[in-house]
């Protein structure tokens, strides 16, 4: 045997996945706030937690979550990575961040790009706004990125739970 018979044979074939995707009443109402210029979140009413993007129960208490919160567009940077390599179709320039946002009033972080900042300062506790597309509609695009905000980096035991 060979040793190129012995590793096998790479066989490449296109592949493709189309699918919908249906949002339950929770989330549409979420996406309608988006379209709107509004974070909204859902209170559980046993533990409290604030959920952005609720699928409609917590999930922690498995109860249905309650009432429609607005959540102000801004908060704080807890984790975030640098992107450094380029890949087809890639809107962003190189290098930049991408992170989870913590809303004022959240528990649940939103993900987003970081920008407006050079990449070095980029940090953990930085607080943030979001800056909204000139055109929105029910998707996370809308939000084209996050800036920072002028206020005083976070104190890390203000958002190390929710990490």
């Amino acid at each position: 045997m060979t040793e190129e018979e012995a590793q096998g044979t790479i066989v490449e074939r296109p592949i493709r996945l189309d699918y919908d995707y249906t949002a339950g009443t929770a989330q549409s109402r979420f996406l309608k706030g988006i379209a709107q210029g509004k974070i909204l979140g859902e209170k559980c009413p046993v533990c409290g937690k604030v959920y952005v993007g609720s699928r409609g129960s917590c999930p922690t208490d498995g109860v249905a979550t309650e009432g429609e919160i607005e959540i102000p567009d801004k908060g704080t940077l807890t984790t975030f990575c640098v992107v450094n390599v380029q890949f087809a179709g890639q809107s962003v320039e190189v290098p930049y961040a991408s992170g989870y946002i913590l809303c004022d009033g959240a528990d649940i972080p939103l993900m987003g790009l970081v920008q407006e900042i050079p990449i070095e300062e980029v940090r953990m506790g930085l607080r943030v706004e979001a800056v909204w597309a000139d055109e929105l509609g029910p998707t996370l695009n809308s939000i084209k990125y996050w800036k920072p905000s002028g206020e005083p980096d976070a104190d890390y035991e203000t958002y190390r739970h929710h990490l």
